[in-house]
């Protein structure tokens, strides 16, 4: 049986190659133990692909980058029939997204045809062309980059688009500290000093076998309550405060509450616990709901984000007791 610890050893092995970064490797390795997708959002240079390509190779996982363009079609994404003139018959060529880890790159630079495509290989892991359904592999998950302060040559992606997403996570830029250790790292590797290279830890047999452990643990009712209603708040504001009414113009679905239950249960795993807590649930949640809901314009001139909305609901959900959830230690 796969154990914590062996995450553990791939996040420090990883943190050998990215420098900083914390919450991004934390969440890349629970996506890849819950097999969830994640949008990193964030402005170039920040390490988002070479985060993504170091995971690929130390999970052993075939690793495929897909740089998103205008001209993209659906084709260049999910692969196409191509007639073979030695057999006189059409043959379906798969194309990148079958792979078990795929950055989709700047995914906001792709038409909306394009976004579409995706949300079978994403929602239901199967892509159908030429009307038959192909299976994509088992480990399957995407991670997908965007810019958020260039708006020249994209589209913003669909409410469907983004629910498919099991968490968005908004990077920073590194600390001076953490700076100052890039620009030695990277000297290092320059005059070959830096011999660190992105070895294979794992094997797509033992993520799968974690998947299945984190599937057993343990979530009280009360713990279940509380996700219910911390997701579900999203819609009904005004029940947390008269003056929110409004203030969003769509809240969260029932995906939101699963994506949650997934996230927390891998984190508390990692962590060594065979249940889930509430702060395992506070912890993740604005990772989890800040992609999925959208502040009205009223909102908006009011100076609401779903960040600061997100807090908000933190603030005013009741917290379960320690008693209600603490037993499944027992």
């Amino acid at each position: 049986m796969v154990s914590p610890a062996v995450f553990a050893e791939l996040k420090t092995h990883l943190q050998r190659v990215i420098v900083g970064q914390e919450a991004l490797l934390d969440r890349m390795i629970i996506a890849l133990l819950t097999g969830g997708h994640v949008l990193l959002e964030g402005p170039p240079g920040l390490a988002k692909t070479t985060a993504v390509k170091t995971l690929a190779e130390s999970v052993k996982a075939s690793f495929q980058r897909i740089q998103f363009t205008p001209d993209l079609m659906p084709g260049d994404v999910m692969g196409s029939e191509m007639f073979d003139s030695k057999l006189g018959s059409l043959n379906f060529v798969k194309g990148p997204i079958f792979n078990e880890i795929v950055l989709a790159d700047e995914i906001n630079r792709a038409p909306p045809k394009v976004q579409s495509a995706l949300l079978e290989a994403m929602a239901e892991k199967q892509v159908t062309a030429g009307g038959q359904t192909r299976a994509l592999p088992e480990l399957f998950i995407v991670m997908a980059t965007q810019n958020p302060l260039e708006q020249s040559g994209t589209y913003p992606l669909p409410e469907a688009q983004l629910d498919r997403f099991m968490v968005q996570l908004n990077l920073s830029y590194p600390t001076p500290a953490e700076e100052l250790e890039i620009l030695r790292r990277d000297r290092a590797r320059h005059f070959g000093e830096d011999k660190a290279t992105s070895q294979p830890l794992l094997t797509p047999e033992m993520v799968l076998q974690a998947r299945h452990a984190i599937s057993e643990q343990y979530v009280s009712p009360a713990v279940e309550q509380y996700m219910v209603s911390l997701v579900s708040a999203t819609r009904h504001l005004e029940s947390l405060d008269d003056k929110m009414a409004g203030v969003l113009d769509m809240g969260a679905s029932p995906r939101a509450t699963l994506a949650l239950l997934h996230a927390a249960s891998a984190l508390a795993w990692l962590q060594g616990r065979a249940f889930v807590t509430p702060e395992d649930v506070r912890q993740l949640l604005p990772d989890v709901l800040r992609h999925r809901i959208h502040v009205s314009f009223a909102g908006r001139a009011q100076q609401w984000t779903p960040d600061k909305v997100i807090q908000k609901i933190l603030s005013q959900v009741e917290v379960p007791l320690a008693s209600n959830f603490a037993q499944a230690a027992s």
